[in-house]
């Protein structure tokens, strides 16, 4: 099964080109241009450089959020628009589902972290042993201390990947709860990681059409929450 996936839920952008789990060609750039200027000539070059007819693809993936209000939109947007009018299958994975394959050498506790603002982050708290990966927590927006408070419970190692690994790591770190630090390479997000969950979910009949295909948000985007609190009886904003 041929795969073509991408995602633009945070700063870089990725796309991935997969044949039954063999990965083609992965193309990541961490620029900080919009992914609506990047993602499409990103996702042509792979093509390009496969020798690859988009009509031989048989499914789409995109990491659908948490992330970005923009990236996820434009990542899921993008993914409709490529399988438009093919009747070809598509896959919304989870970013920190996909984060989480980033580490899998080791044994521990997988902690993706993206940046939500406001001292929060994206997260869900997965358990690697032995190359198998366990999800211990839904994906949820929780605060960085509400979290710290749960990895000091944790008697294993703590990995942190993600866009918040950093922010994060400081933190945590400087209030005594210890973290590792992944390397630079495996913060971000990788689209060939989106290919493989998005196989596993087809497997298990995890798929939609182009049209039913929808981003995943954890939390109202900013404008609505400060829609919402101007609306609010006790808001002071004028």
């Amino acid at each position: 099964m041929l795969v073509l996936s991408l995602d633009s839920t945070a700063v870089s952008a990725s796309v991935a080109l997969v044949r039954d789990g063999g990965l083609l060609a992965e193309y990541t750039v961490n620029t900080g241009l919009t992914h609506s200027e990047t993602l499409l000539p990103m996702v042509e070059a792979v093509l390009k450089m496969t020798h690859t007819d988009i009509d031989n693809i048989d499914l789409f993936a995109c990491n659908a959020g948490p992330g970005s209000f923009t990236g996820v939109r434009i990542g899921a947007a993008t993914v409709k628009g490529l399988a438009f009018g093919k009747n070809k299958p598509c896959v919304a994975v989870s970013t920190l589902d996909s984060l989480a394959r980033n580490i899998v050498n080791c044994n521990g506790i997988v902690c993706p972290v993206m940046n939500a603002r406001r001292q929060q982050v994206y997260n869900a708290l997965f358990e690697l042993n032995d190359g198998v990966l366990t999800r211990l927590t839904p994906d949820r927006a929780i605060a960085i201390s509400e979290l710290g408070d749960e990895l000091v419970k944790m008697d294993k190692p703590v990995y942190l990947v993600g866009d918040g690994a950093v922010m994060t790591f400081e933190a945590l770190n400087d209030k005594g709860f210890p973290t590792i630090l992944s390397n630079e390479r495996l913060l971000h997000q990788s689209a060939y990681n989106t290919a493989i969950v998005a196989l596993e979910m087809y497997k298990n009949g995890q798929f939609v059409t182009d049209v039913q295909l929808a981003p995943t948000y954890l939390r109202p985007s900013q404008a609505e929450r400060t829609r919402a609190e101007r609306l609010s009886p006790d808001s002071t904003v004028q």
